[in-house]
């Protein structure tokens, strides 16, 4: 098996502590890269995206200066948690990847609760 990286190592841990709090809610997952954002809730039990946004979205894309800021982040979470509620979906857990809690992350979950998901 080949060695995982420090944030592959996080990752997993990350994901591990969050199966065991989740109770069958699905998961908001969180990516973020150099110059975009993006954000799915997971229903992990059917293997299924139920909702999902990027600042690769043409409608934010033309509306936001750069997808790699803070205002990028509220956009897309949301986007993110409008399409849950569409989706049926009301309380998620979140998933912060190997990221820590802070700046971007931060700002797409705090948009996400703002726009009505609850975790």
């Amino acid at each position: 098996m080949p060695k995982l990286t420090p944030e592959q190592r996080r990752k997993r841990r990350v994901r591990q502590s969050l199966k065991k709090v989740a109770g069958g809610k699905p998961r908001l997952s969180v990516f973020r890269s150099s110059e975009n954002i993006y954000a799915q809730v997971i229903d992990d039990t059917a293997g299924r995206t139920l909702a999902a946004a990027s600042t690769l979205e043409k409608d934010l894309r033309t509306s936001l200066k750069t997808g790699a800021d803070k205002d990028a982040a509220k956009a897309v979470g949301k986007l993110v948690a409008e399409r849950a509620l569409k989706a049926g979906v009301t309380a998620v857990v979140f998933d912060r990847g190997a990221y820590i809690y802070h700046g971007r992350v931060k700002a797409l979950a705090d948009a996400a609760r703002e726009g009505g998901l609850s975790f």
